[in-house]
């Protein structure tokens, strides 16, 4: 398959397709959409950033579209909330005019916005594990009628404690369904769960899934903490006008550069677990607008992030695992495009650079800044409302008061 347009798919999926600039299908949407148009169960494994929302969501769109209307159809299951509404993004670019509906289900958000659209002739639920089998324990949705169930990053769910969940899941859906799973890795435990619920699946698997996309360069530099802002800065002057996703490895190091990045002039966003479902999207939009030149987030928003055109990934803090390193820098250099990683390390991180490149089998090239880097001017920044208030207190001097000794004897009578 070369293009879109070799597909039996209707008229209007194809006019939806065309009128979103997707003519080419990528390595794993052409190799996994046709047996799904056929009905097949699907097991895929590729690399970040090869295009797998397309690969599921266009054959969903074709087959049910051929089904009787009403209930719950199909079933897309999402390790977060951010990759769940990008999914139902992409979901609603294609269904434009099909009228098909999808309901998305997280944390978060109104609840009873997502029941409304659940019980408004949703055909398709976009959810993550844990809100859903909240609603399915208090009986507030059903998923006897789902013919299509997808996992979508497999992997992730399980590292992240949704097997009990997705198990309560597999169990509310009926047998005779078609299955697609699509990840990055499958690893044991994932293997287990495609041995339980999938039947004779077709497999694709697409590049060597351990290691980067060849489309990005993957820079390293050896630099001490101290200097990590002004090289980060140095970076952002050499590319002038591309897009940055920078990692810090907690909520606090994303907020403190994230405040020092905004104090230097530079326009920057923020995410991770402890900023809201709505502070998350403001960020996300903000980014994707071009509000946001740079938006730091913890390993939360690894592969939760789907952004076109972000031109440079840079690893402020060293991941946890080799594995995060790919998501992370997955974030660019997506569907064939090129893409720059950069990594800070310091002097006594030199072993674990070693041990990322042998795990993932790859040379991470050695960069130098030429010349010194310049120190960052940090603006004053003002004191929160209530030191403020707390420093007028301080600065009102408080009336003097005479006190007139007492023997103890005398003060305890009076007491």
């Amino acid at each position: 398959m070369n293009t879109f347009s070799e597909l039996s798919l209707s008229s209007v999926l194809r006019s939806n397709l065309a009128k979103h600039s997707f003519v080419t299908p990528t390595p794993v949407q052409a190799q996994s959409i046709p047996p799904a148009l056929d009905g097949r169960d699907i097991v895929a494994t590729a690399q970040t950033g090869t295009g797998k929302t397309l690969a599921f969501v266009v054959p969903m769109l074709q087959i049910l579209a051929q089904k009787p209307a009403g209930g719950i159809k199909a079933l897309i299951l999402s390790p977060t909330r951010e990759l769940a509404i990008q999914i139902n993004e992409t979901f609603t670019k294609l269904a434009h005019g099909t009228g098909m509906k999808a309901a998305v289900v997280v944390g978060g958000l109104s609840e009873s916005t997502q029941l409304r659209a659940i019980n408004h002739g949703a055909q398709v639920l976009i959810a993550t594990p844990g809100r859903l089998c909240d609603f399915l324990q208090r009986r507030l949705v059903q998923l006897g009628g789902v013919q299509m169930l997808v996992l979508d990053e497999a992997d992730r769910m399980l590292d992240m404690g949704f097997l009990p969940s997705i198990h309560l899941i597999m169990k509310a859906l009926p047998h005779a369904r078609q299955t697609m799973f699509f990840s990055a890795t499958i690893e044991k435990s994932v293997a287990h769960l495609i041995e339980s619920h999938v039947k004779n699946p077709v497999r694709v698997t697409i590049g060597a899934v351990t290691k980067p996309v060849d489309e990005v360069k993957l820079h390293v530099y050896q630099i001490e903490q101290d200097r990590k802002l002004s090289l980060l800065m140095h970076l952002l002057k050499e590319d002038a006008s591309g897009s940055f996703l920078v990692f810090a490895r907690t909520k606090h190091g994303t907020d403190k550069l994230a405040d020092n990045l905004a104090r230097a002039g530079v326009k920057a966003a923020r995410i991770h677990g402890n900023r809201s479902q709505s502070q998350r999207n403001q960020a996300l939009n903000g980014f994707k607008a071009g509000q946001y030149r740079v938006l730091v987030a913890t390993d939360v928003a690894a592969r939760g992030i789907h952004v076109d055109g972000i031109a440079h990934v840079v690893n402020y803090d060293l991941p946890q695992a080799p594995e995060d390193f790919v998501h992370r820098v997955g974030r660019t250099g997506r569907a064939g495009a090129l893409g720059t990683s950069s990594t800070f390390s310091t002097r006594n991180e030199q072993n674990d650079i070693r041990k990322i490149e042998k795990a993932l089998r790859v040379n991470l090239i050695r960069c130098q800044v030429n010349g010194e880097l310049q120190p960052v001017t940090l603006a004053a920044q003002a004191p929160p409302a209530w030191r403020e208030r707390i420093e007028e207190k301080r600065s009102v001097k408080a009336p003097s008061r005479t006190r007139t000794f007492r023997p103890a004897s005398r003060r305890r009578r009076a007491a």
